[in-house]
């Protein structure tokens, strides 16, 4: 039977981040995936790299939806605030 190279302990690892900000631990030996990055000087085993992506990633909502929600709460602030002028 054999382990998956995620599972090895022993194994050098990389982070990796996306175009929404979600994070992911990498073997360092293998072609970095289409549509992610290489977090620039993360190496290393694998409780040190889940360590950073532990103290980096600490919003697990996609990029989009944190804007798409944040939009959202300035819409409300702003009718919020007509509401004032015009009552």
């Amino acid at each position: 039977m054999s382990t998956s190279c995620f599972d090895r302990e022993d194994e050098t690892f990389i982070v990796l981040v996306n175009h929404e900000d979600q994070y992911s631990i990498w073997p360092q030996w293998k072609a970095v995936p289409s549509g992610w990055t290489a977090a620039e000087g993360v190496r290393g085993d694998k409780k040190t790299v889940l360590a950073y992506v532990e103290s980096h990633w600490t919003d697990m909502r996609p990029h989009s939806l944190r804007e798409w929600m944040q939009q959202q709460e300035q819409k409300k602030e702003g009718a919020q605030a007509t509401e004032r002028v015009a009552g």
